[in-house]
């Protein structure tokens, strides 16, 4: 954050520019015992000796303890990462672009935003269906053939093709992330989660992404790793919308005139909330829970408007499931297609709740909490660990998922045989034992007539396995030991997963660990429960992810959508919410631990306790001095500034007469370069017509990203470097600006909820002249917090 006033590049010769500050590596800290080199007064230039009066001096003094103050400690991680412009620019190009639009062009605009929604929920869809039905079928074939080699008591033979499909497969997803994209590994959640609170995320939505992701997920959860498609869904979404929106990337993006709309962070970063929407509704076929999850984890930014696209999107989404659904039945699609639309049906049973449920259900909650504030802290640990072994570059990282695939197989090939087999109930049927594709009684080594229950587990995708242990009626079908090292193997497994170089998402692993332990609980506490243990596993699933992840208003929507039994709303609710205030008294949740590993600058939306008792202009006293532009300003000053500083935005200052200042607004660095790029200069000092700029620039044009000044800059002759720029055009005159006596916390209140990028800080009291400072450091506060204050 800058605050003060400076001496503005270029206006005096006597005043040399501030050089420009040197930001430290992602994991160093600043000195916070650094000396202010510029004199106590503040002034510069004529400076204090002269007799200058109280009202032209500084108004906003550099303290020299604040910086080591515990209040306010300049920070902990430095991002390099650069925040997205999501406030609406209106200067005059703007409002003249505005103005001039047809009603045509508006009811274009709108039907293209609704169009891109329904594109981006039917592409996710489809492509959802596509990996659905690879997954099925590629697990199905290594798990007949793995059974069929136990059958005829080939165990060898069997590890080692179980083993070795594993890890091709493994190595397939590995190679794509490690050459291609290393971005997309992992779940990609904590990165769409940055990008929605305004801060972009370089190499994450390109079309590389998408097509390692889809691949790599494919190759990754097909190989039995404890990992999930669910964040990956996510950021495929993700990738959709943000293809979709810019017409492509690089020499194959489309150049059609209506893509220009959507030219703008605003309308992009939409369009991506639409996609993440999509993902989750694609991995849970819940739609409603789907519109929620971007409300309530990934979106920092909410209209109404929104929110009907979104759930427009996730609406196209599960209508693409059902038609994949129903044009799969019948095995015409191999493996995919058994089932319905609903993952996890346990809408046979009744409900009834009683007091003495209350204790064990409380139970069940407040074990998740703990359990997913262990499992955020050891996989904080791990990934620590891992961040030192991929620094060591490709090698290392394919090495590392390697061997947890090798890890993996042996683990789930081998814990079977530890268990005795268990006799078929008469209840159970011709359904047991199950030879065939899928079902609850996997014969595996057992004889005829026995069934191994940890085989039924482990010798399935992560979605069967859930499917398994969410089923009712099976109070005993599942021995206790079998539990246990099911859950002790998952967790295990969860950990060292999770962090290795292929896609992977964290859902499905914590819903396996919570529905174990809630079906152990349920064993355990036999005597007192009277809820079926396959809802004690729905509570398991839903409290050790609210333990872990902190969310509850959208889980619990999502696990009514995938559970179909509406009665179970009441006792969910309350264990989310026991699950989640226990969590929360121990740390994070996982995604915020992820952000901060990675150095990811996040605004969380409730103040820290010290932001209540510091005044923003306390604050940016401890900042470097602002650099500030005339709105009639020479060329070769505003190459300084671009060369000098890596600020984004410039407030621009006039002079309407002598003695008065008055703060113009605010201009873009990406304007300036614009202006740069196309020569816009003028030969004396004036203000230009309104006509002159609209006749070289559009609003649209503006929008593009800038390049370097240093290519820039080379080209301009020293002629071209003595002229002048007018900057009116391009000015933003209504920032958002607030006096220097406002509270931290109430300025972060206020840029959060407006999803801003700059914030101008004005003194109390305006002498002769004003002048402005800018909040706009890219270097966040350390201290009380983990993340960023402001943008960079």
């Amino acid at each position: 954050m800058e605050e003060e006033q400076s001496p503005r590049l270029g206006r005096d010769p006597a005043t040399e520019p501030s050089p420009a500050p040197e930001w430290p590596d992602s994991d160093s800290k600043n000195d916070d015992s650094a000396n202010d080199p510029e004199d106590p007064a503040g002034g510069s230039g004529s400076g204090s000796g002269n007799g200058i009066s109280s009202l032209e001096q500084p108004l906003l003094k550099r303290s020299t303890t604040l910086t080591a103050s515990h209040l306010a400690i300049v920070g902990a991680k430095v991002s390099h990462i650069e925040s997205l412009d999501y406030e609406i620019i209106e200067n005059d190009l703007f409002k003249h672009d505005w103005r001039s639009r047809s009603n045509v062009e508006v009811l274009q605009y709108i039907f293209l935003k609704w169009a891109m929604a329904f594109l981006v929920g039917l592409l996710t869809g489809v492509i959802a269906s596509l990996i659905n039905l690879a997954i099925e079928n590629i697990s199905g074939l290594k798990m007949l053939q793995m059974v069929n080699l136990v059958r005829g008591k080939r165990y060898w033979a069997g590890f080692l093709y179980f083993a070795g499909v594993n890890f091709a497969l493994t190595f397939v997803a590995a190679v794509l992330c490690v050459v291609f994209a290393p971005t997309a590994a992992g779940p990609g959640i904590p990165e769409i989660k940055a990008y929605l609170n305004g801060v972009d995320t370089p190499n994450m939505f390109g079309a590389p992404q998408l097509i390692v992701k889809i691949i790599g997920s494919i190759g990754a959860v097909s190989s039995g790793m404890d990992l999930g498609k669910e964040g990956p869904l996510v950021h495929i979404g993700a990738c959709l919308a943000n293809l979709l929106s810019q017409g492509g990337e690089g020499r194959w993006r489309l150049r059609w005139r209506w893509l220009r709309y959507f030219n703008n962070d605003r309308d992009r970063r939409d369009l991506i909330t639409c996609g993440a929407s999509s993902g989750v509704c694609a991995a849970f076929r819940a739609p409603v829970g789907g519109v929620l999850f971007a409300l309530e984890e990934v979106a920092t930014w909410w209209r109404s408007a929104l929110l009907w696209r979104t759930f427009f999107s996730t609406a196209t989404v599960v209508v693409v499931l059902r038609g994949f659904i129903e044009v799969c039945r019948d095995g015409r699609c191999g493996m995919f297609g058994e089932g319905g639309l609903i993952l996890f049906d346990v809408s046979d049973v009744t409900v009834r709740y009683h007091v003495g449920d209350l204790l064990p259900v409380t139970l069940v909650g407040v074990l998740g909490g703990v359990l997913g504030a262990l499992y955020n802290h050891v996989l904080h640990q791990v990934l620590r660990l891992y961040n030192l072994i991929n620094a060591k570059g490709r090698l290392a990282k394919l090495a590392l998922a390697l061997a947890v695939s090798v890890f993996t197989s042996a683990g789930l090939y081998l814990l079977p045989f530890a268990v005795p087999c268990t006799p078929c109930d008469p209840a159970f049927g011709d359904a047991c034992p199950t030879v065939g594709k899928s079902g609850n009684f996997k014969q595996f080594n057992c004889p005829t007539g026995y069934y191994n229950d940890l085989a039924s587990l482990l010798h399935a995708t992560n979605v069967d396995a859930t499917r398994n242990i969410f089923s009712t009626g099976t109070a005993g079908e599942f021995r206790l030991d079998s539990l246990l090292i099911f859950f002790g193997i998952y967790c295990v497994l969860g950990l060292f997963t999770f962090g290795i170089a292929v896609p992977s998402g964290l859902f499905l692993p914590i819903i396996l660990m919570g529905s174990a332990y809630g079906r152990i609980l349920a064993l355990v506490l036999a005597r007192f429960v009277r809820i079926d243990h396959g809802l004690y596993a729905v509570l398991g699933a839903a409290a050790l992810m609210s333990g872990s992840m902190r969310m509850t208003v959208s889980l619990c929507v999502i696990f009514l959508e995938l559970t179909n039994n509406l009665l179970l709303l009441p006792i969910t609710m309350f264990v989310l919410l026991i699950a989640k205030t226990v969590g929360d008294a121990f740390n994070p949740s996982i995604y915020e631990i992820i952000l901060d590993l990675k150095g990811l600058p996040f605004l969380e939306p409730k103040p820290e306790t010290w932001m209540k008792d510091l005044a923003v202009g306390e604050l940016a006293a401890a900042k470097p001095r602002v650099v500030t532009l005339q709105v009639i300003e020479k060329v070769s000053t505003v190459v300084e500034v671009l060369r000098s500083t890596p600020h984004n935005g410039f407030p621009v200052l006039d002079w309407p007469r002598p003695g008065v200042s008055e703060l113009h607004g605010l201009v873009l660095r990406s304007h300036l370069m614009a202006v740069l790029k196309k020569r816009w200069f003028l030969t004396d000092k004036r203000r230009t017509e309104e006509w002159e700029a609209r006749e070289r620039f559009s609003s649209t044009e503006l929008a593009e990203k800038s390049g370097s000044i240093d290519e820039v800059a080379v080209q301009l002759t020293p002629e071209e470097l003595d002229m002048y720029i007018d900057l009116h055009p391009f000015t933003n005159t209504t920032p958002y600006t607030v006096v220097e006596t406002m509270s931290v916390a109430k300025a972060v209140v206020l840029f959060r909820t407006c999803a801003l990028r700059h914030m101008l800080i004005i003194p109390k009291f305006q002498g002769p002249e004003v002048r402005a400072t800018s909040c706009q450091d890219p270097r966040p506060i350390r201290g009380a917090g983990r993340r960023g204050l402001f943008r960079p």
